[in-house]
């Protein structure tokens, strides 16, 4: 599909009033047509996977058309090089998540952009990084515990971040842990006590909140069922 007709197909789902609503969200306006990830996801299946045409939508600066190109692109064709521009361009939580979720994390570089983006100073790139465990936890069945085991140590490591898009997305990549399976359930409860006692009011937030869900007998009961 022509990048134009893409372009004119996006400008012509403008939502001035749900972009309105998103910045009330924290999603950045700028850049933005407003248009629900659903009507994207949905237009993204007519399109079909399109390398090419995800890098040009990409250098629009269109938060819609960023949001698409995650969702049309190749994982196979991403290159790590691609990674880096795309994740030092991210200016919005919302963007960050999305191509965390449906298109970073089933690339071969994932692992090694995990340990690189959860140390790194820039806010929404360490987000990326604690979002791609939070998503390969959900979606990774053949890795076995000991790697989602190391990601618990990045996540202790890191939990004294203040910033709210960061802690966020560390409680979030904890929690996902945790509900994974029984084993990592218990490592991850441990790890999130072991958080709770460090000086620092986000890793107690992160850690108190965390525990509640992984301790809730309705996660206990749905864990003894997976195994």
């Amino acid at each position: 599909m022509e990048y134009n007709n893409v372009i004119g197909k996006l400008k012509s789902l403008k939502d001035p009033e749900a972009v309105k609503g998103m910045a009330r969200f924290g999603i950045n306006p700028k850049n933005n047509f407003g248009i629900s990830v659903t009507k994207l996801r949905e237009y993204a299946k007519e399109i079909g996977k399109d390398h090419n045409l995800a890098l040009k939508l990409w250098e629009s600066g269109i938060r819609d058309a960023q949001m698409l190109a995650a969702h049309i692109d190749d994982p196979k064709l991403v290159t790590g090089e691609q990674l880096e521009k795309w994740v030092y361009d991210f200016d919005s939580w919302d963007v960050c998540d999305n191509c965390c979720m449906h298109l970073f994390y089933k690339t071969q570089f994932v692992y090694e952009k995990i340990v690189e983006w959860s140390k790194c100073e820039k806010e929404f790139v360490k987000r990326a990084g604690f979002t791609l465990i939070a998503s390969l936890s959900i979606h990774d069945k053949k890795s076995n515990d000991k790697i989602f085991e190391e990601f618990l140590q990045i996540i202790k490591r890191e939990s004294t971040d203040e910033r709210n898009y960061v802690k966020k997305a560390i409680n979030w990549a904890l929690r996902q842990i945790g509900k994974k399976n029984r084993n990592l359930n218990i490592k991850a409860i441990k790890i999130a006590r072991g958080i709770r006692k460090i000086d620092s009011k986000s890793a107690r937030w992160i850690a108190t909140n965390a525990i509640k869900e992984l301790t809730d007998e309705k996660v206990k009961y749905r864990l003894n069922k997976k195994d």
